[in-house]
């Protein structure tokens, strides 16, 4: 597959313009917000959008290992997320997200990309699809929808941009299980992961590693009724779907997982059993529906090629 079928312009300068392979890269927002990324590999571009407000690309660590040779991975951490500047929680919603992400493609000089979005990240990949459909080759939703559990995302609310007061991750990590509802059979080494994951350890304290005012946007957003993504969810149609489901989760509902499915025939489906919000992405159930769906956007993109390439450069 060539690079002619997604719209990379100067896919050769852009691997010399690239930072060592797994190297942490950057590039500027349309405000000047200086956003980091990870771009690893060639071939397909798969941009994958972490969520729960406070996540960020270490989310896709464990899918990352068994994507094949020819999916290129750029993992973005959303402005005051992981390595990417704090802008102020008037900033953190998810229509300026969206224009980062897109932002992030023409840096990078591709036209079209496949997303993988994670809870919030999955709401940023359907606002693309309504406003900029032409830019994408295909969209897989982990464990997010267009209607979402208010109970389940107020007790997320309860943890956002609070400071553990545990000292250690250690002992994070063994409160895991309890903090995270829905999950079952999973190792003590994969909460250890987790934990080093969205926290860390300074000297007698555990810190955040994302701007606390993600709090205050949060509050905000609950404040008032859920807006009705159902367009947003429409728009995806023609292009490759997939959802993944946590099958414990208190975020998206089984009634509307169902719903999709009526709505969105063609839509590849897996449930990730004795998971909740949300899921690893390495579930054998998760594994299988990723591949099905990268082969649907594989097709997709041959029969469907991009006319032209942007203009965008690739810049270290």
């Amino acid at each position: 597959m060539n690079g002619k079928a997604f719209g990379m312009k100067g896919r050769k300068a852009g691997r010399e313009a690239r930072t060592r392979l797994g190297d942490m890269q950057r590039f500027k927002a349309d405000d000047g917000a200086e956003l980091a990324f990870l771009d690893e590999g060639d071939g397909l571009p798969l941009l994958a959008l972490a969520g729960l407000m406070t996540r960020d690309r270490r989310d896709f660590d464990y899918l990352a290992r068994h994507l094949p040779g020819d999916v290129r991975l750029i993992r973005l951490d959303s402005r005051g997320r992981g390595g990417s500047q704090w802008t102020g929680a008037e900033t953190y919603n998810v229509p300026q997200e969206a224009r980062d992400a897109l932002a992030l493609l023409d840096h990078l000089g591709l036209e079209r990309a496949a997303i993988i979005g994670s809870s919030r990240g999955g709401l940023i990949a359907i606002v693309i699809t309504a406003t900029q459909k032409q830019r994408l080759l295909g969209v897989c939703l982990n464990d997010v929808g267009p209607v979402l559990q208010r109970e389940g995302l107020l007790r997320i609310g309860e943890y956002i941009g609070v400071t553990p007061t545990a000292p250690t991750l250690a002992e994070i990590a063994g409160r895991m299980p309890t903090a995270m509802p829905g999950f079952a059979n999973v190792p003590e080494s994969r909460w250890a992961e987790e934990t080093v994951r969205h926290f860390i350890q300074e000297d007698g304290r555990v810190s955040l590693p994302y701007d606390p005012a993600l709090r205050v946007s949060f509050m905000t957003a609950m404040a008032g009724p859920l807006p009705d993504a159902w367009p947003l969810f429409e728009a995806c149609e023609g292009l490759p779907l997939a959802l993944i489901r946590g099958a414990a989760s208190d975020v998206l509902s089984r009634e509307t997982a169902g719903d999709m499915r009526r709505h969105s025939l063609d839509m590849l489906f897996a449930e990730a059993a004795g998971r909740g919000h949300i899921p690893f992405l390495d579930e054998p159930e998760a594994l299988a529906a990723i591949a099905q769906w990268l082969d649907l956007v594989r097709v997709f993109s041959t029969l469907n090629p991009a006319e032209t390439a942007i203009s965008g450069e690739a810049r270290a």
